[in-house]
Protein backbone atom coordinates (compact mmCIF):
# COMPACT_ATOMS: atom_id res chain seq x y z
CA UNK A 1 0.00 0.00 0.00
CA UNK A 2 1.01 3.19 -0.95
CA UNK A 3 1.58 5.67 1.36
CA UNK A 4 -1.09 8.55 0.37
CA UNK A 5 -3.67 5.48 0.21
CA UNK A 6 -2.42 4.21 3.80
CA UNK A 7 -2.93 7.82 4.87
CA UNK A 8 -6.18 8.02 3.24
CA UNK A 9 -7.26 4.77 4.86
CA UNK A 10 -6.19 5.69 8.61
CA UNK A 11 -8.06 8.96 7.84
CA UNK A 12 -11.30 6.89 7.17
CA UNK A 13 -11.47 4.05 9.72
CA UNK A 14 -10.34 7.11 12.83
CA UNK A 15 -13.63 8.69 11.79
CA UNK A 16 -15.67 5.52 11.10
CA UNK A 17 -14.64 4.56 14.49
CA UNK A 18 -16.55 7.56 16.32
CA UNK A 19 -19.48 6.80 13.50
CA UNK A 20 -19.63 3.28 15.17
CA UNK A 21 -19.64 4.65 18.67
CA UNK A 22 -22.28 7.51 17.42
CA UNK A 23 -24.90 4.13 16.02
CA UNK A 24 -24.03 1.84 18.51
CA UNK A 25 -27.38 2.37 21.01
CA UNK A 26 -29.48 2.30 17.41
CA UNK A 27 -27.58 -0.96 15.99
CA UNK A 28 -27.36 -2.65 19.21
CA UNK A 29 -23.90 -2.00 19.86
CA UNK A 30 -23.08 -1.72 16.18
CA UNK A 31 -23.56 -5.56 14.95
CA UNK A 32 -24.51 -5.96 11.86
CA UNK A 33 -26.75 -8.70 9.98
CA UNK A 34 -24.42 -10.98 8.98
CA UNK A 35 -26.15 -12.21 6.09
CA UNK A 36 -24.75 -10.28 2.97
CA UNK A 37 -24.88 -10.80 -0.88
CA UNK A 38 -21.90 -12.63 -1.30
CA UNK A 39 -18.64 -10.96 -2.21
CA UNK A 40 -17.25 -13.36 -3.93
CA UNK A 41 -15.83 -13.05 -7.44
CA UNK A 42 -16.29 -9.53 -7.70
CA UNK A 43 -15.85 -8.22 -11.49
CA UNK A 44 -12.99 -5.21 -11.13
CA UNK A 45 -11.69 -2.85 -13.12
CA UNK A 46 -9.83 0.92 -12.90
CA UNK A 47 -12.67 2.70 -14.66
CA UNK A 48 -10.97 6.02 -13.54
CA UNK A 49 -7.62 6.00 -14.60
CA UNK A 50 -7.78 9.14 -17.09
CA UNK A 51 -8.30 10.57 -13.89
CA UNK A 52 -4.78 9.58 -12.01
CA UNK A 53 -6.50 7.00 -9.70
CA UNK A 54 -5.33 3.54 -10.69
CA UNK A 55 -7.74 1.81 -7.73
CA UNK A 56 -9.76 -0.82 -8.64
CA UNK A 57 -13.61 -0.57 -8.40
CA UNK A 58 -16.63 -2.95 -8.81
CA UNK A 59 -19.73 -1.88 -10.30
CA UNK A 60 -22.86 -1.64 -8.17
CA UNK A 61 -25.27 -1.54 -11.25
CA UNK A 62 -25.75 0.34 -14.39
CA UNK A 63 -28.51 1.61 -16.42
CA UNK A 64 -28.37 -0.44 -19.75
CA UNK A 65 -31.40 -2.23 -19.04
CA UNK A 66 -33.67 -0.14 -17.71
CA UNK A 67 -32.07 0.44 -14.10
CA UNK A 68 -32.73 -3.12 -13.28
CA UNK A 69 -32.12 -3.60 -9.15
CA UNK A 70 -32.84 0.38 -8.76
CA UNK A 71 -35.60 1.47 -6.49
CA UNK A 72 -36.63 5.04 -8.49
CA UNK A 73 -39.47 7.77 -6.98
CA UNK A 74 -40.16 10.92 -7.18
CA UNK A 75 -39.89 11.15 -11.21
CA UNK A 76 -36.34 9.54 -11.57
CA UNK A 77 -35.69 7.42 -14.63
CA UNK A 78 -33.49 5.90 -17.07
CA UNK A 79 -32.43 8.25 -19.86
CA UNK A 80 -30.72 8.02 -22.89
CA UNK A 81 -27.10 9.83 -22.90
CA UNK A 82 -24.05 8.08 -21.69
CA UNK A 83 -20.82 9.90 -19.71
CA UNK A 84 -18.82 10.23 -22.99
CA UNK A 85 -15.67 7.85 -21.49
CA UNK A 86 -18.09 4.85 -21.89
CA UNK A 87 -15.73 3.03 -19.08
CA UNK A 88 -18.73 0.01 -18.41
CA UNK A 89 -18.84 -0.63 -22.31
CA UNK A 90 -18.17 1.28 -25.75
CA UNK A 91 -21.92 0.38 -26.23
CA UNK A 92 -23.42 2.12 -23.11
CA UNK A 93 -25.63 4.96 -23.97
CA UNK A 94 -28.03 5.59 -20.26
CA UNK A 95 -27.96 7.22 -17.82
CA UNK A 96 -30.14 7.78 -14.81
CA UNK A 97 -32.21 11.20 -14.51
CA UNK A 98 -32.78 12.74 -11.20
CA UNK A 99 -35.04 15.37 -10.97
CA UNK A 100 -35.44 18.31 -8.12
CA UNK A 101 -36.55 16.52 -5.04
CA UNK A 102 -36.66 12.61 -7.20
CA UNK A 103 -34.46 10.23 -5.44
CA UNK A 104 -32.58 6.87 -6.15
CA UNK A 105 -31.43 3.73 -4.54
CA UNK A 106 -28.93 1.41 -5.98
CA UNK A 107 -28.71 -2.18 -6.14
CA UNK A 108 -27.75 -3.79 -2.62
CA UNK A 109 -23.65 -3.93 -2.23
CA UNK A 110 -21.41 -6.40 -0.49
CA UNK A 111 -18.99 -4.00 1.84
CA UNK A 112 -17.01 -4.38 4.99
CA UNK A 113 -13.59 -3.18 5.96
CA UNK A 114 -12.08 -3.54 2.90
CA UNK A 115 -14.83 -1.46 0.85
CA UNK A 116 -14.38 2.34 1.30
CA UNK A 117 -14.98 4.53 -1.43
CA UNK A 118 -17.83 5.55 -3.77
CA UNK A 119 -17.23 6.91 -7.03
CA UNK A 120 -19.33 7.75 -10.15
CA UNK A 121 -20.14 10.36 -13.15
CA UNK A 122 -22.14 13.12 -12.34
CA UNK A 123 -23.41 16.07 -14.20
CA UNK A 124 -26.46 18.82 -13.27
CA UNK A 125 -28.71 20.78 -15.83
CA UNK A 126 -28.43 24.13 -16.89
CA UNK A 127 -30.95 26.27 -14.44
CA UNK A 128 -29.47 29.88 -14.64
CA UNK A 129 -27.79 31.27 -10.84
CA UNK A 130 -29.39 28.94 -8.42
CA UNK A 131 -28.46 25.62 -10.58
CA UNK A 132 -24.67 25.83 -9.24
CA UNK A 133 -26.20 26.23 -6.07
CA UNK A 134 -27.75 22.82 -6.68
CA UNK A 135 -26.83 19.45 -4.67
CA UNK A 136 -26.55 15.87 -5.27
CA UNK A 137 -26.95 14.22 -1.86
CA UNK A 138 -25.60 10.74 -1.29
CA UNK A 139 -26.99 8.38 1.49
CA UNK A 140 -25.56 5.09 3.09
CA UNK A 141 -28.67 2.61 3.83
CA UNK A 142 -27.22 0.23 6.25
CA UNK A 143 -29.37 -2.63 8.05
CA UNK A 144 -28.71 -3.69 11.35
CA UNK A 145 -29.32 -6.88 13.58
CA UNK A 146 -32.82 -6.31 14.56
CA UNK A 147 -32.94 -5.73 10.40
CA UNK A 148 -34.03 -1.74 11.02
CA UNK A 149 -32.36 0.67 8.17
CA UNK A 150 -29.89 2.81 9.38
CA UNK A 151 -29.26 5.85 6.85
CA UNK A 152 -25.65 7.50 6.78
CA UNK A 153 -24.93 10.79 5.06
CA UNK A 154 -22.14 10.10 2.81
CA UNK A 155 -21.62 13.09 0.94
CA UNK A 156 -23.45 15.98 -0.92
CA UNK A 157 -21.84 17.12 -4.01
CA UNK A 158 -21.99 19.13 -6.46
CA UNK A 159 -21.10 19.12 -10.81
CA UNK A 160 -20.93 20.76 -13.80
CA UNK A 161 -22.91 21.21 -16.59
CA UNK A 162 -20.96 18.71 -18.63
CA UNK A 163 -20.06 14.60 -17.68
CA UNK A 164 -17.35 14.54 -15.09
CA UNK A 165 -15.69 12.08 -12.30
CA UNK A 166 -17.01 12.45 -8.44
CA UNK A 167 -13.89 12.57 -6.44
CA UNK A 168 -13.55 9.64 -4.20
CA UNK A 169 -16.65 9.61 -1.47
CA UNK A 170 -15.13 7.37 1.53
CA UNK A 171 -18.50 5.33 2.55
CA UNK A 172 -17.78 5.28 6.75
CA UNK A 173 -20.97 3.11 6.47
CA UNK A 174 -18.69 0.23 5.14
CA UNK A 175 -16.87 0.53 8.08
CA UNK A 176 -19.57 -0.57 10.71
CA UNK A 177 -19.16 -3.99 11.35
CA UNK A 178 -17.08 -4.38 13.99
CA UNK A 179 -14.41 -6.97 13.28
CA UNK A 180 -12.30 -7.11 10.07
CA UNK A 181 -13.28 -9.81 7.38
CA UNK A 182 -17.21 -8.98 8.68
CA UNK A 183 -19.71 -7.79 5.83
CA UNK A 184 -22.93 -6.17 5.84
CA UNK A 185 -25.44 -5.15 2.94
CA UNK A 186 -25.33 -1.46 1.45
CA UNK A 187 -27.66 0.38 -0.59
CA UNK A 188 -26.88 4.30 -1.79
CA UNK A 189 -28.99 6.73 -2.25
CA UNK A 190 -29.17 9.56 -4.19
CA UNK A 191 -31.29 12.68 -3.71
CA UNK A 192 -31.56 15.96 -6.10
CA UNK A 193 -31.26 18.88 -3.82
CA UNK A 194 -31.87 22.57 -5.42
CA UNK A 195 -33.58 23.45 -8.78
CA UNK A 196 -31.76 21.18 -11.10
CA UNK A 197 -31.93 17.91 -12.76
CA UNK A 198 -28.95 15.38 -11.98
CA UNK A 199 -27.50 12.79 -14.31
CA UNK A 200 -25.34 9.71 -13.12
CA UNK A 201 -23.89 6.89 -14.34
CA UNK A 202 -21.78 3.95 -13.74
CA UNK A 203 -21.36 3.79 -9.88
CA UNK A 204 -18.64 1.68 -8.11
CA UNK A 205 -17.17 0.85 -5.32
CA UNK A 206 -13.20 1.14 -4.15
CA UNK A 207 -12.50 -2.61 -2.00
CA UNK A 208 -8.74 -1.48 -1.90
CA UNK A 209 -8.01 -4.91 -3.26
CA UNK A 210 -5.14 -2.91 -5.59
CA UNK A 211 -2.88 -2.13 -3.00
Amino acid sequence: MNPSAAARRGAVIGAAAALVLLFAPRAHAGILVSSAPSCDDVQLSQPFTPWLDSAQYFSIGGFENGGSGWTLSGGAAVASGNEPWQVSGAADSHSLEIPPGASATSPTACVGLDSPTLRFFARRSATGLLGGASLLKVDALVTDNAGNVVTVPVLATGAGTSWGPTVPMPVLASLLPLLPGDHTPIAFKFTAVGPADWHIDDTHVDPWHCC
